[in-house]
């Protein structure tokens, strides 16, 4: 079966060419597991939250970006570095769609990917919070809490070690290469009971919560896709495979 990532750019607009060539990727996964047995009739697992909730993130970032200018020091300005919004195919069975993408860019020039990845239900930490995988890996998080400051939203860290996320979704192929390459999510993985089943449905999201966090993720980036910020790198040694 021919599979296909979805990808749309916004063009660097820094007058030096090196930084407008710079990249800042912001991606979720649009394929999902496809039918399970039934249960009341209901075979299709529609994934609603895993990912479709990632990527109407990426598609309304994408909207915004194109539409509204950065406040960056204090000046109005269009994203200096380029934007690239991917909607990946194939993370399900082994994250085939972002490894692909992975080969067709140079990774030095990829400053930062933002994965957005199951934003549907509220946080263990509450409303107006999100947490980042691998948020020990650099300080990309930190960078992000910067821009927030003033507001009442939290990026906090992955809650979740012994669940392996951070290798887990369409980040570690970037991350691997050293990209600050990191995915943001909400949920309450260990105990998601509609996790990957065919009751994921869109009456199961809490859209308030998914609003304020794509609301967060577009302040908390006008720094990276300004220029005025870049994250460390990632050590590709301590990156291991996808369990």
């Amino acid at each position: 079966m021919e599979l296909r990532n979805v990808v749309g750019v916004l063009p660097g607009q820094a007058k030096d060419k090196a930084r407008a060539a710079e990249m800042v990727v912001f991606s979720a996964h649009y394929d999902h597991i496809g039918t399970l047995p039934a249960v009341a009739g209901d075979s299709i697992a529609n994934g609603a939250d895993d990912d479709a909730s990632g990527t109407t993130a990426v598609v309304a970032l994408a909207e915004y970006f194109k539409n509204n200018k950065l406040e960056t020091s204090g000046k109005k300005k269009k994203n200096q570095r380029t934007l690239v919004f991917v909607a990946f195919t194939a993370e399900e069975i082994g994250g085939f769609g972002s490894k692909y993408f992975s080969q067709q860019i140079d990774p030095q020039k990829v400053v930062a990917m933002f994965n957005i990845e199951m934003i549907g239900k509220e946080a263990k930490f509450g409303p107006q919070t999100a947490f980042i995988t691998g948020y020990e890996r650099s300080d990309f998080g930190k960078l992000l809490q910067q821009k927030l400051e003033g507001t009442p939203f939290r990026f906090e860290p992955d809650p979740y070690p012994e669940q392996n996320l951070f290798y887990r979704s369409d980040n570690a192929t970037l991350a691997r290469l050293g990209v600050p390459a990191h995915t943001i999510s909400s949920d309450q993985i260990p105990t998601d009971k509609l996790y990957h089943s065919v009751d994921d449905e869109v009456e199961s999201l809490n859209l308030t919560n998914m609003t304020a966090i794509i609301s967060a993720i577009a302040r908390s980036a006008t720094g990276i896709i300004g220029g005025e910020q870049t994250p460390t790198r990632i050590e590709p040694a301590s990156v291991g495979q996808r369990p």
